[in-house]
């Protein structure tokens, strides 16, 4: 079993690898006020000036109720302010509002989860799932919950189970699950439960299925790296890179560079990552606009 930090970075690099290529949601880059609450710290002019607008936008939702504009208005404002209290209730009316699109249940999963409310949150994650098998956050999401629940199993029987019917669910609706995005966070689940055999295993047949995603290669370097192997896993930290998009490069390399389980403890703690959160650390994606539709996820 690997110490806390190693399981810690292949956790948030998988994160963001298993997001790459899965078709990004418009919604989850509020949650920036909650990975990094010491970057949106407001003045006290700035939080009078934002609970103005947030009172305007209340003004509006008392007349016309379901005016999305000042949903979502009101969203992003108790974003900024780390209002989870407030946040819940809004998700849940624009999940209402949009039961075809899993974007809103699957932030209210994650709200909800942060909050403490388990069964609400596994309760959402399986809403999505029901009607999107292959929904690539929910499924991210609700095998975290399960990890977090310390059941390794079920984590592990959700993704197995989600690759059992990929076929017959993709004939009726192809595309509708990307057996290569879940290989990868079904191998990320293996890592955390200490299998690291079983999800090199899986890399490698991900790597051999798809030679040029880079997700499987990075994920394998992870692993290697963790396990202190690092001259075999910096030829692949190399490969990943040079095929990654441009905007993972940097942090493919920085992540290269991360000292390996037997470097000192100074030269860790130089490194140490953020404390854990229940929203992925995903790509960025522009800011919502005043009243778009959500893009649907896991396409």
């Amino acid at each position: 079993m690997f110490d806390k930090r190693n399981r810690w970075i292949i956790t948030a690099i998988m994160a963001v690898a298993a997001f790459a290529f899965a078709g990004i949601t418009i919604i989850l880059p509020l949650t920036g006020a909650f990975q990094n609450p010491q970057t949106t710290a407001a003045s006290p002019s700035a939080q009078a000036d934002l609970e103005a607008q947030a009172r305007g936008y209340e003004l509006v939702l008392q007349r016309e109720p379901n005016n999305e504009t000042a949903l979502r208005g009101l969203l992003e404002i108790r974003f900024q302010q780390q209002n989870k209290e407030a946040i819940i209730p809004l998700l849940e009316k624009l999940a209402t509002l949009h039961p075809d699109q899993p974007d809103y249940s699957v932030l209210l999963a994650q709200m909800k989860q942060e909050a403490g409310d388990r069964e609400g949150a596994a309760q959402a994650y399986r809403s999505v799932l029901e009607t999107r098998p292959g929904d690539i956050n929910a499924l991210k999401g609700l095998s975290q919950l399960l990890l977090e629940e310390q059941r390794p199993q079920s984590a592990i029987g959700l993704l197995e189970d989600t690759l059992k019917k990929a076929d017959e669910v993709n004939q009726v609706q192809p595309g509708s699950i990307d057996v290569n995005s879940v290989q990868v966070l079904l191998a990320e689940v293996y890592f955390q439960v200490g299998q690291a055999d079983q999800a090199i295993a899986l890399f490698d047949q991900v790597i051999q299925n798809n030679p040029q995603d880079f997700r499987p290669v990075l994920g394998k370097a992870m692993v290697l790296q963790a396990q202190g192997r690092n001259d075999e896993a910096q030829p692949l930290f190399a490969s990943a890179a040079a095929l990654a998009p441009d905007q993972y490069k940097d942090q493919i390399n920085q992540l290269a560079a991360s000292p390996s389980p037997s470097a000192s403890p100074s030269s860790e703690a130089e490194v140490s990552p953020e404390p854990d959160t229940a929203v992925s650390p995903v790509p960025e994606s522009p800011a919502p606009e005043a009243n778009p539709e959500p893009t649907p996820a896991g396409q």
